[in-house]
């Protein structure tokens, strides 16, 4: 995707309350670089509430989110469906756990509150696709569609194979069978597969190099992979990861990629990543 140089200005700098309750240190070290190097103005919201007001009433205020995948995701969600994504150029200096930062770290984004930062205001603004669904909800990445899980059955109902029962679990968990969904999955229009045959999973993502989104059916031994601009699922009810959360059940879901919707701030040169 194209880039350009990063935004001159103030920053409105946000920071998800959930990662200052859990990494205080890395804020404040984002913040004390941020205001080293800009105009910034610290916004510290209690609530995802204050978080969306806060961010409606940025001005002309560069955001820059201070939290993991979830709050770069609300962001994003809350300023697509106020219709400010193309105004406001994002930036988010990760903060939590290396295992709610996947998001970032496939984005490009350093993995450290230090190289986030100064990312921040040294670095260069990349276009960025979007996957908006029917509910308008938003996926900067991936989503998934995995396979259904099903507990195993209980063993009879006699003592000695409750018994029995209760010795596996401890020593070894009862293993979690998988099924198929019966599900119909379009990709602009064409039918990839239907109800009459199980599938395993579906995945969607955003490509670097714009346009079309990646789709990929997996049947058994079987992936069936496209690219398309619209892919709608439907069927019995299904629940999908997109990003940072899971959503559904839902019978039926649709999603259109938009192409360059949002920009993120990036280092201008790709470093080692971040442990």
């Amino acid at each position: 995707m194209s880039h350009a140089g990063a935004p001159v200005g103030g920053l409105l700098v946000l920071v998800d309350p959930v990662a200052r309750r859990l990494d205080g240190e890395s804020v404040r070290i984002a913040k004390d670089v941020l205001s080293a190097g800009a105009a910034a103005k610290i916004c510290l919201p209690d609530s995802q509430e204050e978080f969306a007001r806060a961010l409606a009433r940025r001005g002309h205020r560069r955001p820059v989110i201070v939290g993991d995948d979830r709050a770069l995701v609300r962001a994003v969600g809350l300023l697509h469906r106020e219709r400010g994504l193309a105004e406001a150029a994002l930036a988010l200096v990760p903060v939590g756990p290396v295992g709610s930062l996947g998001l970032a770290r496939s984005l490009g984004v350093p993995l450290s509150a230090v190289s986030g930062a100064r990312a921040v205001l040294d670095g260069r603004v990349r276009m960025c696709d979007l996957l908006v669904d029917d509910s308008d909800g938003v996926v900067l990445g991936a989503l998934r569609i995995a396979p259904a899980r099903t507990s195993p059955r209980p063993a009879g109902p006699s003592v000695w194979s409750a018994y029995r029962s209760l010795v596996r679990t401890l020593v070894r968990p009862a293993p979690v069978r998988t099924s198929g969904h019966r599900l119909r999955v379009e990709a602009d229009g064409e039918v990839l597969a239907d109800v009459d045959r199980p599938i395993q999973d579906v995945s969607l993502a955003t490509r670097e190099d714009g346009g079309l989104a990646e789709v990929v059916v997996r049947t058994g031994e079987t992936a069936i992979r496209t690219r398309a601009k619209t892919i709608t699922v439907s069927g019995a009810d299904f629940r999908y990861r997109a990003d940072a959360a899971t959503a559904g059940p839902v019978r039926r879901r649709t999603w259109t990629l938009h192409p360059g919707a949002w920009t993120l701030t990036l280092p201008h040169q790709p470093g080692p990543v971040d442990p």
